[in-house]
């Protein structure tokens, strides 16, 4: 797929600045690495308890 999207694109004449600008924005709207190592607690065990009980 990225072969054929960079035959398009010199087929079209992107420009440079055009790669540039995509890189960029792939820099900053890209899904950031997530730190999912608290989530293999069950959500029950995450939870703080409640001391009070239920208040009404």
């Amino acid at each position: 797929m990225n072969r054929i999207q960079k035959w398009f694109e010199q087929i079209a004449g992107v420009y440079v600045a055009e790669h540039h600008r995509r890189a960029l924005a792939q820099e900053i709207f890209a899904p950031s690495q997530l730190d999912l190592s608290a989530l293999r607690k069950p959500a029950c065990w995450r939870r703080k308890s409640r001391t009070h009980g239920a208040q009404r």
